[in-house]
């Protein structure tokens, strides 16, 4: 069994309220559940309305496929125009 765990730093300019930010925050979330069959979640700047980090992890058997859904993932945002994604970190754990 392996483990994917990636945090994703996102930046979002113009936004003046945590309920904007969180509207932003929860629409991703909800799409990359869905389309990439993950877990995902705020992990951290809750609090800090024109940044987020999500945490996401896989649990597969193929290092290869780990590999291609984290890509897939970070094009997927970077093709979100509601904000700037940052610093990313992967690992696999075994």
């Amino acid at each position: 069994m392996l483990v994917g765990v990636m945090t994703a730093q996102l930046h979002m300019h113009g936004i003046t309220s945590l309920k904007a930010k969180r509207s932003i925050v929860k629409g991703l979330i909800g799409r990359l559940k869905s389309r990439f069959n993950i877990s995902v979640s705020e992990v951290d700047d809750q609090d800090v309305k024109t940044s987020a980090v999500i945490g996401i992890a896989i649990v597969c058997n193929d290092r290869t496929f780990i590999d291609k859904q984290f890509d897939s993932i970070i094009n997927f945002m970077r093709n979100d125009g509601r904000f700037y994604l940052g610093r990313v970190e992967r690992e696999i754990f075994s």
